[in-house]
């Protein structure tokens, strides 16, 4: 008797803990961190009671507060990890309705390091791509497949990045997805849901921007009337620290990460049409280009890294690059030269295709964007775009990813971008030191 009560408790369980995966849609994913609290997104498929248990290494587990999902938000959970000291590294467990849900990967999440004032800033690494599409046959168009090599994510994850940054088309609406609230959650939900990509979401630090494609349609501008809607469903998705930070509409965002600060800037909500003909066309818009400035010249930090879902060194006016769009372009490059700003670099996708561009100043130190894509989506043959800022040999036209590593004494920082084909072998690194970036006395 005694065995059999034993068994039919083991049983019990069984039963639940597998009731309780099932009711798992995807996730868990970590989002920002910082020095007291960081985000932890989980998406169920129906109404559930989410939390997470968290420790660090020695110590006792602490759970947050439990959330409860619903309808108005695709299931969606956010929950806030706040017993939590700066500098160190958790692992954590996802509880649904009670019950523990084991995954087969490692969660694990980190807080940020005090070293200002204390010591050298630590080093990191953050991985980069865009440009991430996932088939669904029934609302794909006729052809070959446009999304392929999904076990790039499991690559980058075997490359240990602290965090990763998303820089636009994080997802592709499509036909029956651009016109109502209904179509535009149901393409987040299923990009989110891939399996690959799951074991990445559950122990890198996320963060995002957009292109058109998670934003809207292709090509997409300020006219997108649905723009308020990808809008709430581009924040219920991802867990960046903040949004809108120019106070005028966007996904605007930035955050700091050791001793670089990283400007999240939001190339879609307000931007002019392409077809425009009369001068003075809208990239980021007035308003966020006033912000992105003052925050540039206000940072302290060694590196400045503006993301922006379209290229910005380019001089190739083809497609939409920010060169389509003079006036503005030009606008951004005289005030951080009038500013004195140092330390700036690009980062940006869109292309289909990976390059550095590196122009250079007179009086001024050169300006470099890092183009990183694509991640899954299509990919073009190797072409001449008459984009004479491009840095030879540092060009490449299949899948890929990038991982930046941060590293050296604050004085001496260098960064350098590797860029990796789908199976994680890498195809060529890139690096710059922080004197190249300063200007001179």
């Amino acid at each position: 008797m005694k065995k059999y009560l034993i068994a039919l408790v083991f049983s019990f369980l069984f039963i639940g803990t597998y009731s309780q995966s099932e009711l798992l849609q995807s996730g868990p994913m970590v989002g920002y961190s910082d020095y007291r609290e960081v985000l932890i997104w989980v998406q169920t498929k129906a109404e559930a009671d989410v939390k997470i248990e968290y420790m660090a290494e020695g110590e006792s587990g602490k759970f947050t507060p439990t959330y409860h999902t619903t309808s108005n938000n695709d299931f969606i959970a956010k929950l806030f990890p706040t017993e939590v000291e700066y500098g160190k590294n958790y692992t954590y467990k996802l509880y649904i309705n009670d019950i523990y849900v084991p995954r087969d990967y490692k969660l694990e999440f980190q807080t940020q390091t005090l070293w200002q004032w204390r010591t050298d800033p630590p080093d990191f690494s953050f991985a980069i791509g865009s440009c991430f599409y996932a088939n669904e046959p029934k609302d794909d168009r006729p052809g070959t497949p446009y999304g392929a090599g999904y076990e790039i994510f499991n690559s980058i994850l075997s490359k240990d990045p602290d965090l990763m940054v998303w820089l636009g088309d994080n997802t592709y609406l499509r036909e029956p997805d651009f016109l109502t609230e209904r179509g535009i959650r149901h393409r987040y939900k299923h990009a989110r849901s891939t399996s690959e990509l799951q074991p990445l979401l559950g122990s890198v630090h996320h963060y995002a921007t957009w292109d058109d494609h998670d934003y809207g349609p292709n090509d997409a501008d300020a006219s997108y009337a649905n723009k308020k809607i990808t809008e709430k469903a581009f924040n219920d998705y991802w867990g960046n620290l903040n949004t809108d930070a120019a106070g005028v509409g966007g996904i605007t965002s930035h955050f700091l990460w050791n001793d670089v600060e990283f400007f999240m800037m939001d190339d879609r909500y307000h931007r002019d049409p392409n077809r425009k003909l009369t001068q003075d066309k809208a990239y980021l818009g007035d308003a966020q280009l006033d912000w992105l400035i003052r925050a540039l010249t206000a940072s302290k930090a060694t590196f400045k890294v503006v993301c922006i879902g379209g290229q910005t060194i380019s001089n190739a006016a083809v497609y939409e690059n920010y060169a389509t769009y003079t006036e503005e372009r030009q606008e951004l490059l005289k005030r951080l030269h009038e500013e004195k700003i140092q330390g700036v670099i690009f980062m940006s996708g869109d292309r289909h295709h990976t390059e550095i561009s590196k122009m250079e100043r007179f009086n001024a130190y050169p300006l470099i964007d890092i183009t990183c894509s694509p991640l899954t989506s299509g990919i073009h043959n190797p072409r001449d775009e008459g984009n004479t800022n491009q840095v030879k040999g540092k060009t490449f036209y299949k899948r890929n990813f990038g991982i930046v590593n941060v590293s050296g004494p604050r004085k001496e920082r260098r960064l350098t971008v590797t860029i990796y084909n789908t199976n994680g072998e890498k195809i060529w690194d890139y690096s710059v030191q922080v004197s190249e970036l300063r200007y001179k006395d």
